[in-house]
């Protein structure tokens, strides 16, 4: 079931996944197809930005997953492990029937987006890993290992902890959003708005950081194994000053994915749709942009 509700100006969908309601904004039409994926703690509007320069020859849709500032609460029994998270965005593709897509994550949705390139899913035909968790490092930097940390309290003391993210001060620190984004405080200040005034979102804010404590790392590590596999074209585009997700890592997978390319911008933090979303979105859609036809010998 998918039905449409009012966001501002926007229409943004909702639709009934196995875990729950997950809703999503498509701008529609008839271009190449761009699926743009999210990390912890965070909804599509990560991806707002770029959506705007991309949207007019690009149908983009970028799904808010149950990452812990969705506004929907999944199912008390919904798998919500970052493999659990993956399936859902297979499922997502299915039902809305998205073909030749380009796959495109930053931070936990680059993660995903390796799960799902390990994978083989049949529906991806390239891919683009923005400034995310790769190999070891997980959870990443201390931004990561705080949140990790604070998933082990309860949901209700969790939401006491994440209620001091009201303050700017306290937001722009490095073990929370301070070295994710230089220039994106407003768009992060509302992504903590669900899980510290709705129960059901800090239950499954909760779920997610325990289950990728349990097992993110090994996990990762084990899927890099896999990467070499992935024989469709992949662009890594990778913050030079990034102090959360190394730029070794970006030169690794660029270097591991047989038709990897790496591009490294400066003057940005992890978070490079908040803090270069012209040039990322540049970056993409010269990627994403249709091979012209051999012409006829």
């Amino acid at each position: 079931m998918t039905r449409t509700e009012p966001a501002g100006t926007t229409a943004q969908h909702l639709i009934e996944l196995s875990a729950g309601p997950v809703a999503y904004e498509d701008t529609g039409g008839d271009g190449p197809v761009l699926v743009l994926l999210h990390g912890l703690l965070m909804d599509a509007s990560l991806w707002t930005g770029p959506i705007t320069e991309l949207s007019p020859a690009h149908r983009c849709v970028a799904p808010t997953l149950p990452l812990g500032a969705h506004r929907h609460p999944m199912h008390a029994d919904a798998d919500l492990s970052l493999p659990g998270v993956a399936r859902l965005v297979t499922e997502l593709l299915d039902r809305l029937d998205l073909r030749d897509v380009t796959l495109v994550g930053n931070d936990t949705g680059g993660a995903l987006v390796q799960l799902l390139m390990a994978e083989g899913t049949a529906r991806v035909g390239r891919v683009v890993l923005v400034s995310c968790e790769a190999f070891d490092n997980f959870p990443p930097g201390l931004t990561g290992r705080t949140l990790v940390l604070a998933g082990r309290l309860s949901p209700w003391l969790f939401g006491l902890f994440m209620q001091q993210m009201r303050l700017r001060m306290l937001r722009r620190l490095p073990l929370a959003f301070g070295w994710l984004t230089k220039r994106g405080d407003a768009v992060t200040a509302r992504w903590t708005e669900p899980v510290r005034r709705h129960p059901e979102i800090r239950r499954d804010a909760v779920r997610v950081l325990r289950a990728a404590s349990a097992g993110g790392r090994r996990l990762l590590e084990q899927t890099a194994l896999r990467l070499r596999e992935f024989d469709r074209p992949a662009l890594v585009v990778w913050a030079s000053e990034d102090r959360v997700m190394p730029p070794a890592h970006g030169r690794r997978l660029a270097e591991l994915l047989p038709q990897g390319q790496l591009v490294e911008l400066d003057d940005g933090y992890t978070l490079l749709p908040l803090d270069r979303p012209a040039e990322l979105a540049r970056l993409i859609r010269e990627f994403a942009r249709p091979a012209a036809p051999s012409a006829p010998t």
